[in-house]
C-alpha cells in the first residue's frame, strides 16, 4: 500500500470514530410502559416496541416516573373523542378532553391513570383507561454552566451527580465547584427545588450524602466565581 492511499485510510477510519464519539449522547432511549386495564395490556404492565425496536440499557419498570417531552397514548375505553397521544410540556402538564390540564411530570403511569379515571367519573360512569408511554425522551439530565461540555444527557443508568460532571467532561479553571446546584422539579411536577452540593465536601470531606442519584430533567449549575455572590451586609 503507498502511502497515499494508508493515509486516506487513516483519515476514514478517524471520521468513522469521531461520527460514532458525536452520536453517543444523541438519542433518548424508547421503550413503552402500559397502565390500566385495557384489553392487550400484558400482564407485567410492559410493552416493547416490534422486532427491531431499538434496545436500551435502561431498566425500566412498573415505577417509571414520567417527565417532559414524554409520549404518552391515553385511551379511555370504547370512547375514540377523549382518547389521544399526547407529549409532556415543559411545564409537566397535558391536556385532554373534558378534563383540561392534568399535572405528568413525576408520576407513574399508573398514578396518572388513576386521577384520569377519577376526573373523568364527573362525565361517565366507571371509565377505563390506560395509558402507554410510547416514547421516554426525558430521561436526560442538564449540565449547565462552567463544565468543559454543557448540554444535555441522557441518563441511561443510574447516575450520581460527581459523574454527571465527569461526563461533561469536568469543571472549567474558573469554576465555582463548591457552589453547584441542583434544580429538580418537586412533587407532581410543581416547582423546582434547589439542592446545593460541594465538591470538595463530596471528595474530601464526609459529603457523600451531597453526591446525590440524579433524577430525570435534573439541571446542574456550576456557576463561575464572579458569579458567586457576597451576602449583603
Amino acid at each position: 500500500m503507498n502511502g497515499k492511499a494508508l493515509l486516506s485510510g487513516i483519515v476514514l477510519v478517524g471520521n468513522v470514530i469521531g461520527v460514532a464519539h458525536a452520536g453517543q449522547f444523541d438519542q433518548a432511549p424508547k421503550m413503552t410502559l402500559v397502565a390500566g386495564s385495557s384489553p392487550g395490556a400484558s400482564s407485567s404492565g410492559v410493552r416493547h416496541g416490534g422486532e427491531g425496536a431499538e434496545k436500551s440499557s435502561l431498566t425500566v419498570t412498573p415505577d417509571y416516573i414520567m417527565g417532559p417531552e414524554d409520549v404518552l397514548e391515553i385511551t379511555v375505553w370504547k370512547n375514540a373523542d377523549l382518547s389521544k397521544q399526547v407529549q409532556v410540556r415543559p411545564d409537566g402538564r397535558i391536556s385532554l378532553p373534558l378534563i383540561g390540564d392534568v399535572s405528568a411530570v413525576g408520576r407513574t403511569a399508573a398514578q396518572l391513570t388513576e386521577e384520569i379515571s377519577a376526573r373523568l367519573k364527573s362525565y361517565m360512569e366507571n371509565p377505563t383507561v390506560s395509558i402507554l408511554v410510547r416514547e421516554v425522551n426525558s430521561y436526560q439530565i442538564y449540565v449547565l454552566g462552567e463544565v468543559n461540555a454543557p448540554g444535555k444527557y441522557p441518563l441511561k443508568s443510574k447516575t450520581t451527580l460527581l459523574q454527571a460532571i465527569t461526563i461533561a467532561h469536568g469543571f472549567t479553571q474558573v469554576a465555582a465547584r463548591n457552589k453547584i446546584v441542583v434544580f429538580r422539579f418537586g412533587k407532581d411536577g410543581e416547582g423546582l427545588n434547589k439542592i446545593k452540593a460541594s465538591y470538595d465536601d463530596i471528595v474530601l470531606r464526609d459529603g457523600s450524602d451531597q453526591n446525590i442519584e440524579l433524577k430525570p430533567g435534573d439541571q446542574i449549575v456550576v456557576p463561575s466565581e464572579t458569579m458567586v455572590v457576597l451576602p449583603s451586609r
